[in-house]
């Protein structure tokens, strides 16, 4: 199964110029390393909650997914396209890649 990703300069660059349109980005870090660090644009689901959320998310709009540096993200992406999420997008490098493009220190 393939996953579409994007590069995190370009994720970023999309977003500055508003170009995502109606799409949704997912968090699905922990609540603790949401709170260390974030982008506002995100919404928080975990990644253990997505089986539970999944009514949350559209089925007909792109769906950018994110996590601490890509890895838990592309996991999600899978799962989501395996139950029928055809339009999810893997961040690659996740948010440690978005703070070193942003200029923000991440661990």
């Amino acid at each position: 199964m393939e996953i579409n990703r994007i590069y995190p300069q370009i994720f970023l660059q999309e977003i500055e110029k508003k170009s995502l349109g109606k799409s949704v980005i997912i968090d699905v870090r922990e609540p603790h390393e949401w709170e260390y660090y974030h982008m506002e644009e995100a919404k928080l689901i975990p990644m253990q909650q997505i089986p539970l959320r999944m009514g949350e998310l559209p089925d007909d709009e792109d769906i950018y997914i994110v996590c601490a540096h890509g890895v838990r993200s592309m996991r999600v992406a899978e799962y989501l396209k395996e139950n029928g999420f055809d339009r999810v997008i893997n961040v690659d490098g996740g948010m440690a890649a978005i703070a070193m493009f942003r200029g923000f220190q991440y661990d």
